[in-house]
């Protein structure tokens, strides 16, 4: 393996390439966590990497098999129901420490933040699955400004305290339910570095080729809580050295995944990109600037080979879906024909018509 070819390994461990049959929740549970904030989009992340329509996709999320919730990094993610519990033991007391931050500017501090979870508890008992709005209204919590956080703090200490996730939809609206009410509690924990180390063996089989700094970003844990994990799993991995730099993959990377022809039109925040600290593996040239903005916010992006060749955007029309494409270098138009083939696969995961523009 050389460093060019890096984008062709992760395109498979990344289940890119549709080899087998899954459904939504193995997909994520494959990946252990999925970026989730763009809930749309982060529904495309799956469907790309399966046969699912988007009606499916949300169907197991409105379920419980898939929990949206905020978990890793102070970001929604998708988790399956099989790893939420133990993945919030390990990550939320570091996650937490943002939400409580951000509450304390707004002078509530940790033993008011438990006395609203007590009032949350009550609220959505009974499988009652509220709005975020509707419960700041039961709360008599007013929110003073679009730059108001108090409310999202609230909710997101609930969520990582285990106490609440992601309820079924309401029309196009989120609502919050009891995690306990959707997925029972398991009977026995992991150690924090049980924990961490399932949790790096899931990364690099699912990301990898990746470093040990790809894994430290991805989790949020300090690089060298993520050194230890990785000397536990190290038996479990395969590597490699490419220019002084060790990546690490799964045992079950096999070279006829190395290369194949493939388009596809991934949604913004996929985790080809955002769950690695350096992106160099994925472009040819200096586009990076292109698909990230200096805030922070990723696009959806045309890949092709594993290379990222241009970015795209979706409107949703009453009858039809309007694709807008941007490619990096000049494409001529019997090059984009064939390009275009690529978002047939998203025409059928949301089955309605899909026009290219």
């Amino acid at each position: 393996m050389i460093h060019s070819e890096i984008s062709h390994h992760r395109m498979a461990s990344q289940k890119l390439y549709q080899e087998n049959q899954c459904s939504p929740q193995e997909i994520v549970q494959h990946f252990g966590a999925m970026q989730a904030q763009d809930y749309a989009m982060a529904k495309w992340a799956i469907g790309s990497r399966c046969n699912s329509s988007e009606k499916e996709i949300e169907e197991a999320v409105n379920s419980g098999k898939i929990i949206r919730t905020h978990i890793l990094r102070p970001t929604w993610h998708f988790v399956s129901a099989d790893d939420i519990y133990w993945m919030l033991d390990l990550s939320a007391p570091q996650v937490q420490r943002f939400t409580i931050s951000a509450a304390k500017k707004f002078d509530y501090d940790l033993k008011k933040l438990d006395q609203i979870n007590n009032k949350i508890q009550k609220l959505l008992s009974g499988n009652n699955h509220l709005t975020r709005d509707e419960i700041m209204l039961e709360l008599d919590i007013k929110r003073t400004s679009k730059e108001d956080f108090l409310n999202a703090a609230i909710m997101m200490h609930a969520e990582l305290d285990g106490l609440v996730c992601n309820g079924r939809m309401k029309g196009k609206q989120i609502t919050y339910a009891l995690l306990e009410e959707r997925v029972e509690k398991p009977k026995t924990k992991l150690s924090k570095e049980e924990g961490l180390a399932k949790l790096a063996l899931r990364y690099f089989e699912s990301h990898g080729p990746a470093t040990l700094l790809d894994f430290s970003w991805w989790s949020g844990f300090a690089p060298t809580f993520c050194k230890n994990a990785i000397n536990a799993i190290e038996l479990q991995l395969n590597s490699i050295t490419i220019d002084n730099q060790t990546y690490w993959f799964g045992k079950n990377d096999k070279k006829e995944n190395t290369f194949r022809e493939s388009v596809h039109f991934l949604p913004a925040f996929d985790e080809i990109l955002i769950s690695y600290k350096t992106r160099e593996a994925s472009f040819t040239g200096d586009h990076q600037s292109k698909t990230l903005t200096n805030n922070g916010i990723f696009k959806p992006i045309i890949l092709e080979n594993g290379k990222v060749i241009g970015i795209w955007k979706r409107t949703i029309k009453k009858d039809h879906v309007k694709i807008e494409t941007e490619f990096f270098n000049e494409t001529e138009s019997s090059k984009k024909e064939i390009l275009f083939e690529g978002i047939k696969a998203f025409e059928t995961y949301l089955e309605t018509k899909v026009v290219i523009e």
